[in-house]
């Protein structure tokens, strides 16, 4: 659109720049032509001065000499029968008549272009202006789009890994196709429905999926559309969004990142006029004011539900809030069956290995693999899709890239490996731990190592045992360094800081603390406000704060008592495994197995 914009406007001066020559050389030639008396003229053909003549019925042209200059002539014409004869008398050879023009072509000769630069004036000034105040006019207008629902059309069977999710969302769609069912009882069409949930879950793939099954209008528009720099913009770009919608009813309005819009107000000491807020404000009016607004439901969708304005969230406005949750192992096997019809796979993929090797992983994360497998095959010139391509593409997704360049010295490498091989060892001891998938010295990412860890199934619950073993195997690398090494680098710091948070969460949030018992004193997660939150304390007095230091570092002193007695008493193994990662860089689980078997502690 915009090239053949800028092909129109370049043409648009090129005509306008050839016309502009054309009236310039016209008024340049009437400039040089001399008007002579006709007394004058019939005295210049006697003396056969006159070169040129062109007759018509009101004016005689033509040039004659001065000397060793031409120059162009007019005259008035008198009734002169026999101006012929002195012409040929004369010596004149070239003389000829013009055709009479009408009155028409006169006026379009004399004034024509006067209108044409009346049109360039109007065309480049008034036709701007007018557009600009269009354009000012409408700077309230809401930016929603309606879909084209023929074109990208979305059901439910594209959307896989929610069916609890999706079973509530059905009862919208039923709703707006068949109301006089619900309305016959009494029932009333839900006014709005909160999609909320970890980002990459599918909450804007759902609102979608609703639209295309109910077979009603569809407007889509984002939070941060609302909030310009001017005042009152955003309410009124809220009411027009409404007003469309009314119109159109039955309709769907779908909001995504609704936080943009709908925080918690009052911000500011003393309160104060936010633009924000106002949109805010008219939202609410909309949703559940006077005025009735039958037929339209407003899907809003959010990764932050904790920020939103209690007022937005009662019963009312926003009727429904339905959580879209991380997938479980059946869904991730669902959405990478979707997914995978995408790319050409080996027979033997089993998409169920995949499904258990990605714990936590979303919608998002599943598509970006099969994405990432694809492309990876394409780089090798495979013909299709295996699975060593779809673990690459695991890998890469946690701990990033292969960086092969990276050149390690010996002497690094070997302080790599005892830390690896410490995370792997600490994990086959202990029990309650995930199984090692792989461990490899190999730079991915920030990382110049990482041991791979596969839960074989999803947990919800994880005991505090559970917990302190996954805090030793986090410190294995450290101690192993300290062990084999006999010295500590910096290469812990990611894993100290996950151990850290491990304790912290234990102490303050999981009531795991002996000393400080079973309380939870997690600050709240909401923003901190001006004049609101500034004074706020910390919830517990200096005293508790010093004991909840002090039960933090017991227990993280504790594991890694615990795991250097487990390296310790595995110091064979330890050894065994650091070798095999110098010598290969990469060690799978069934060697990890054989490993461990033939270095068995006494």
């Amino acid at each position: 659109m915009p090239l053949k914009k800028n092909i129109r406007q370049l043409l648009f001066w090129f005509l306008a720049f050839t016309l502009f020559v054309a009236v310039y050389q016209n008024l340049k030639g009437v400039e040089r032509e001399r008007q002579i008396p006709y007394s004058e003229f019939k005295a210049k053909l006697r003396d056969k001065q006159i070169t040129k003549v062109s007759v018509s019925q009101d004016l005689i042209k033509g040039e004659l000499k001065e000397g060793d200059k031409s120059v162009v002539f007019k005259t008035i014409p008198m009734s002169d029968p026999k101006l012929i004869e002195d012409l040929e008398a004369s010596g004149v050879t070239n003389f000829s008549a013009e055709a009479d023009r009408s009155w028409i072509a006169t006026l379009l000769l004399n004034i024509g272009w006067i209108v044409v630069f009346i049109f360039l004036w109007w065309f480049l000034f008034m036709r701007q202006a007018q557009m600009g105040g269009k354009q000012a006019m409408s700077f309230g207008k809401s930016k929603a789009k309606q879909q084209d629902l023929k074109k990208q059309k979305v059901t439910f069977k594209d959307v896989a890994g929610c069916d609890e999710t999706k079973e509530e969302l059905k009862d919208i769609v039923d709703y707006l196709k068949n109301p006089k069912k619900y309305q016959t009882l009494g029932g009333e069409l839900p006014k709005g429905v909160l999609l909320y949930g970890a980002p990459g879950t599918g909450k804007t793939l759902l609102a979608r999926a609703v639209a295309g099954e109910a077979g009603v209008p569809f407007f889509t528009a984002s939070g941060s559309e609302f909030v310009e720099m001017f005042v009152g913009v955003g309410a009124s770009r809220v009411r027009d969004l409404f007003e469309r919608a009314k119109k159109s009813a039955p309709a769907i309005i779908f909001l995504d990142e609704l936080d943009a819009v709908g925080r918690s107000r009052f911000a500011g000491i003393g309160g104060g006029h936010d633009e924000r807020e106002q949109t805010l404000n008219q939202m609410l009016v909309e949703l559940d004011g006077f005025e009735s607004k039958e037929g339209i439901i407003l899907i809003g969708a959010t990764n932050r539900p904790d920020v939103l304005d209690t007022a937005l969230l009662r019963p009312g406005r926003f009727d429904r809030r339905i959580n879209v949750p991380v997938p479980d192992i059946k869904g991730r096997l669902e959405i990478l069956t979707v997914h995978a019809k995408k790319v050409k796979l080996t027979v033997d993929t089993d998409l169920s290995v995949i499904a258990r090797h990605t714990p936590g992983f979303t919608g998002a994360d599943l598509a970006n693999i099969v994405n990432e497998a694809a492309i990876i095959a394409a780089k090798k010139e495979q013909k299709s899709v295996d699975l060593k391509d779809l673990e690459e593409a695991i890998e890469k997704n946690i701990a990033g890239p292969q960086r092969k360049s990276r050149i390690i010295s010996e002497s690094e490498k070997r302080v790599v490996a005892y830390h690896e091989a410490g995370h792997t060892l600490v994990a086959k001891s202990l029990p309650g731990c995930d199984p090692v998938h792989k461990v490899t010295i190999i730079p991915r990412g920030p990382a110049l190592g990482y041991t791979l860890q596969m839960p074989l199934e999803d947990k919800y619950l994880t005991s505090r045992t559970e917990i302190m073993n996954r805090l030793c195997v986090l410190l294995g690398g450290r101690a192993a360094e300290e062990i084999a090494i006999g010295e500590i680098t910096t290469g812990a710091h990611d894993d100290l800081a996950k151990v850290t948070n491990y304790a912290q969460k234990m102490v303050l949030e999981f009531g795991m603390s002996d000393k400080i018992g079973q309380l939870s004193l997690k600050k709240e997660d909401s923003e901190v406000f001006l004049g609101r939150d500034i004074m706020r304390q910390a919830g517990y007095s200096n005293e508790t704060a010093r004991i909840v230091d002090e039960e933090i570092k017991r227990i993280v002193t504790e594991c890694y008592v615990k795991t250097k007695d487990a390296l310790n008493k595995n110091r064979k193994a330890l050894d065994a495994m650091a070798a095999r990662l110098i010598e290969t860089e990469v060690i799978e689980a069934v060697e990890i197995d054989s490993i461990m078997a033939a270095n068995a502690a006494a």
